[in-house]
């Protein structure tokens, strides 16, 4: 396990036990053992994601506090192995490498039903549905999704219309672009000002709405 002296703290690896956005905290179970690492939905907003998949792999800086060892900062997370679900059907039949070349494109989540197990989000500048199933955004390493979130997606054509394949933080894939060129985000940025509460699209997205 990769253990690191910090000035202000040390690094761990583990995986996330559970991470619940409405109580706003989770808690990690280190590769060494030892008691659980309390992380706050202030740290995981730092690293550019609102949630975070149970079982995900996660490195963290952690601190040993009065109430217990806590997290002060991620430094990485990688997304559980799903099961080829009914959610993850349509993509059965794509080629990986297809997928993985399809562009990000910034999107406002429309609403999202973790009851349910998805939601629809709309890409800037168009009007049309986008379905996210909870399959999809396990995969992605994300647990949940608030309305109004920015996010980016990777959209294909699905059975049953346009759904997504990949969804990721707006700050992560906007940190990640330059590292994989532009075939992976849109030239143009998103325009400023929320967009309207009974707009079904999204030509007035900002990231700030989601913090």
């Amino acid at each position: 396990m990769n253990n690191e002296e910090h000035d202000q703290g040390r690094t761990l690896s583990g995986h996330v036990k559970w991470f619940d956005p409405a109580k706003g905290f989770g808690f990690i179970v280190s590769d060494e053992g030892g008691p659980d690492i309390l992380l706050h939905a202030n740290v995981l907003r730092n690293f550019g994601q609102g949630s975070v998949a149970d079982g995900s792999a996660i490195e963290v800086t952690v601190q040993q506090t009065e109430r217990g060892m806590q997290a002060i900062a991620v430094l990485s997370i990688r997304a559980p192995e799903v099961a080829m679900g009914a959610g993850l059907s349509d993509l059965a039949d794509v080629d990986p490498a297809v997928l993985a070349a399809r562009p990000l494109e910034p999107a406002r989540v429309k609403w999202f039903d973790k009851g349910k197990g998805f939601g629809f989000a709309n890409v800037f500048g168009l009007q049309e549905d986008v379905f996210v199933h909870i399959e999809v955004l396990r995969k992605s390493g994300l647990a949940d999704l608030q309305p109004g979130e920015a996010v980016c997606l990777r959209v294909i054509e699905g059975k049953r219309g346009r759904m997504a394949t990949d969804v990721l933080p707006w700050d992560m894939a906007v940190r990640d672009a330059p590292a994989h060129g532009p075939a992976h985000g849109p030239a143009h940025g998103p325009g400023p000002g929320p967009a309207p509460a009974s707009s079904g699209g999204d030509a007035d997205f900002d990231p700030e709405m989601a913090q």
